[in-house]
């Protein structure tokens, strides 16, 4: 019913930037969350960033002060900006959609962050 389509992963140094693009229907502005999570090789699932419709942003505290996130309804997407990248932001980064409860996951894409 959602489709969310993930690209601009890839390697970069430590204190470099990125920016991923997630791609959707256009029902981005019609969700009730936007988002990101991320995971790590033998860690579970994390928030990185997630914004309600009202506006609302909560941060994780790890990437807090790094990462922002923005959204561009008339092309139903959204992207992730992330700074100062650290090896420890090394992780597959999942776009995320919530809709009347239920959750939406695109394919992930790799961010690989070398020291």
């Amino acid at each position: 019913q959602v489709q969310l389509v993930e690209s601009g992963g890839g390697s970069v140094q430590a204190g470099g930037s990125l920016r991923l693009t997630c791609d959707s229907k256009g029902t981005i502005s019609l969700a009730n969350a936007m988002g990101w999570y991320r995971q790590a090789p033998g860690k579970q699932r994390e928030l990185v960033i997630v914004m309600t419709s009202s506006g609302e942003t909560t941060v994780a505290d790890s990437v807090k002060g790094r990462f922002t996130i923005s959204e561009d309804p008339a092309k139903g997407a959204q992207y992730l900006h992330m700074n100062n990248l650290k090896p420890e932001d090394t992780a597959v980064y999942y776009c995320y959609v919530t809709k009347h409860g239920n959750e939406f996951w695109g394919q992930g894409t790799q961010v690989t962050v070398s020291s």
